[in-house]
């Protein structure tokens, strides 16, 4: 067997013969890298050839090592007095057969780019021309073949096996048994069965099909064992690997004599021996090799920690910039332990040497992703691109799915978790699970454009983690789904743990809520630009009570200006500190743990006496909506007892519906004042009057959201946000509204909206 490794540039002359048949080129100086990795057989030296990952390589004093002691040049043919060491040479020989058995994997994905794979029939065992084998590999894809080709064979042994068996042995039975005569006719109640012996032929198969469940379990082969054997398991199958097999069939060598059962048995041998002795048929080039095998270990991280590429949107997909993201998945917020809706964790698989540091370009390359991710989320939200057909497919399947990134309260954005993940090898050249932060120099990277602003939207973070290049490997060419779900499940969990605690060591966080008589609203607005990027949303309401995240970094630079904005939010807000039962920082603390429950204050409007007067005759050619409330529920919440605490009215859009308007109708219209009366009480002439600050359309799901009373009936409607109650003078509301009915003739519908200009409404003031 031959061992080369990916892209190491190799004296052209000493690997000329190993290359016969491969596409290599040499350069200006001589010298000859490999651009594959997997397995090729080489006629003109009847040997096979792996490629192994680069992985496998450590910058070390300016050379590269394998396993970071020994040159690639001095291991080529690892069957040759050669420095490795017995552990090294059996770790080289299965992990062969993993990186097999992931191109295997990979080029039947269909979400991956098989191009890439190159592939010829791979080695059967049998006669005519031959070869030495000497890979753990053709000994397993032998023992496979085998099973393929032989069907017929196992069941013809397997007839023979039972042929006969518990018949009557009727000499026996006469010779020693008592016979009862009835009716002239001699009846043996005890007669002696036939005795199966121990059946050899039985005993091999049974060995045969137990390897085969075994590599099946292990690698993740098919297993297509169609016998109803008591198969070699667990405890027992580990004494067979550890000499027991090989022991068992040297008793049993001479019992064969078909040529059938003693391949089978040279099969079984070889692996048991790990001999490399099996003939196989080499009458043709053979090879599975797969180029740019950092395309393969993106396919492997992705499979085992994102979501697949059918759940994600085609605007994330391929992004508008040319950027492809390699491994993007929903999973639940760093802010809240509740049930709020996922955001996006972005990461970029790194297929490097040992040691080897991220480059700045990848660095600035993740957050761009991530700065696309965001305005992403704010099209979907606020209906930008309506237009493109992506946009549209992507609003119906996940825009009641996805949490909005940005807070409208607040201005706040949420923390978009970003991750770089990289290929290690354990020291041991161990196969166990193993994943940390690196141990590179950097293992976190920020960038913002202000400082002290967590909850900003040029805010961002990235982790970097390294991963046991040979259990994600070896767990990806297995392919059982449970242990990839289990390990994804575990994996996603780590990261955004994790992340949260390089969070929780930069930054202090605090839950807030407003107290007895405090409009949180109004204290927002006023301290906007003390608050922006330092406070968000994300905790759930308790009832109509919001809570707020403060998050301040614990840096001493900031330490005056953090002290004094939490003095000025302790006058109108219940402030505490979010800390778990040991005292250290826990960003997602549930805040209904740490604060008092408050009744909220509704921002209602001013008293009559001190209402701002507007003259009609200055709004001549303005428009004047004349509009009603059902009941005093929908009053108070028209009057602030929303989810955002301002004064706000909302209109039916939709022909369809009644009473529903055009929403381009609407659009066009200029209202500056709009006038409430209660429904079905238009003849008592009682009502409020406001000014409009300005206009927006909510949808059905954001109007429940915003603590609407009833039950909405539209999916859409037209909302007027004012900015305080005013006067218009005495108006007879009630003679309005009943010349309209009998204008209408028929048409008019109660409660529906009126349109009146300031000119119109002097007829019907007092």
């Amino acid at each position: 067997m031959r061992i080369l490794i990916e892209e190491h540039q190799y004296e052209a002359a000493a690997v000329k013969d190993v290359l016969e048949g491969i596409d290599a080129l040499e350069n200006v100086n001589g010298l000859v890298s490999l651009n594959y990795v997997g397995y090729f057989y080489n006629t003109r030296l009847q040997d096979c050839v792996f490629i192994l990952p680069k992985v496998l390589l450590e910058d070390k004093d300016h050379q590269e090592l394998v396993f970071g002691r020994y040159k690639p040049e001095d291991i080529i043919n690892i069957d040759s007095h050669n420095p490795l060491t017995q552990q090294e040479r059996d770790f080289i020989y299965e992990f062969s057969v993993w990186i097999y058995r992931a191109i295997c994997v990979f080029r039947n994905d269909k979400d991956t780019d098989s191009s890439i794979v190159y592939h010829k029939k791979i080695i059967e065992a049998g006669r005519g021309h031959r070869k030495l084998t000497n890979t753990f590999l053709d000994i397993l894809l032998a023992l496979i073949q085998f099973n393929k080709d032989n069907q017929n064979f196992f069941f013809f042994v397997l007839r023979n096996l039972h042929s006969g068996f518990n018949k009557i042995n009727w000499t026996k039975t006469i010779a020693h048994t008592q016979a009862v005569v009835q009716d002239n006719t001699a009846v043996y109640i005890n007669p002696v069965n036939k005795r199966r012996q121990i059946n050899f032929d039985e005993e091999l198969l049974v060995i045969f099909f137990s390897i085969l469940n075994y590599i099946g379990d292990h690698y993740g082969f098919a297993k297509n064992i169609n016998v109803n054997f008591s198969l070699i398991t667990g405890k027992q199958f580990e004494n067979y690997l550890k000499g027991y097999g090989k022991t068992r069939l040297l008793q049993i060598k001479y019992k064969y004599f078909s040529d059938k059962a003693l391949k089978l048995w040279n099969l079984c041998f070889a692996f048991f021996d790990s001999a490399r002795q099996v003939r196989t048929n080499a009458q043709q080039k053979e090879y599975l090799l797969v180029k740019n095998f950092n395309i393969v270990f993106e396919a492997i991280i992705d499979n085992l920690v994102g979501d697949p590429r059918s759940e994600i949107p085609a605007g994330l997909k391929d992004q508008d910039d040319g950027k492809r993201i390699d491994h993007l998945y929903t999973y639940q917020s760093l802010t809240t332990r509740g049930e709020d809706k996922p955001v996006y964790y972005i990461g970029d698989s790194k297929y490097y040497k040992r040691g080897n540091e991220v480059g700045r370009n990848s660095v600035y390359k993740q957050f761009t992703y991530a700065r696309n991710v965001i305005q992403w989320n704010l099209d979907l939200f606020l209906d930008e691109n309506s237009n493109d057909e992506d946009w549209k497919a992507d609003k119906k399947k996940f825009g009641s799915s996805i949490g909005k990134l940005r807070d409208e309260q607040t201005e706040g954005y949420n923390i978009i978790p970003n991750f770089f993940i990289s290929a290690t090898l354990d020291k041991d050249l161990s196969y166990k699970d193993d994943i940390r932060l690196t141990e590179k120099n950097n293992k976190c990277f920020s960038s913002s454009q202000f400082k002290n602003r967590l909850f900003d939207r040029d805010t961002l973070l990235i982790c970097h983690y390294d991963v046991n290049f040979l259990y994600v490997v070896a767990l990806y060419a297995r392919n059982n789904h449970l242990q990839k779900a289990a390990w994804k499940e575990k994996v996603r969990r780590m990261f955004r743990d994790q992340i949260q605690k390089m969070l929780e060591e930069q930054y202090d966080f605090y839950a807030i809520t407003a107290k007895e008589g405090v409009s949180a609203v109004s204290y927002i607005e006023d301290h906007f630009q003390q608050l922006l990027g330092k406070i968000f949303t994300p905790y759930p309401d308790r009832g109509m009570q919001k809570y707020y995240s403060v998050a301040l970094d614990n840096n001493p630079e900031y330490a005056e200006e953090n002290a004094s904005l939490l003095a000025q939010l302790e006058s109108s807000f219940y402030v505490a500190k979010c800390v778990d039962a040991n005292g250290d920082t826990q960003m997602d603390k549930d805040p209904k743990t740490l604060l008092p429950e408050v009744e909220p204050m509704a921002v209602y409007a001013n008293p009559g006496n001190f209402l701002t007067y507007h003259y009609l005759e200055k709004y001549a050619d303005k428009q004047i909506l004349i509009g009603c409330y059902h009941d005093q529920a929908h009053l108070d919440w028209i009057l602030g007892k929303n989810d955002r605490g301002t004064l706000i009215y909302n209109i039916r859009l939709g022909k369809n519906r009644q009473g529903g308007q055009s929403e381009l109708s609407m659009n066009k219209r200029t209202v500056s004042f709009v006038v409430l009366y209660e429904y079905g009480k238009e003849s008592e002439n009682r009502y409020r009057v406001f000014r409009v600050h300005h206009h927006a359309v909510m949808t059905k799901d954001r109007i429940i959201r915003a603590w609407y009373p009833s039950t909405p009936h539209s999916d859409k409607y037209f909302c007027y946000v004012f900015d305080e109650e005013v006067s218009l003078g005495k108006l007879e509301l009630n003679k309005l509204i009943s010349e309209e009915r009998i204008s209408q003739m028929g048409n008019f519908v109660d409660g529906a909206p009126i349109f009146k200009t300031g000119e119109e409404m002097l007829k019907y003031r007092r």
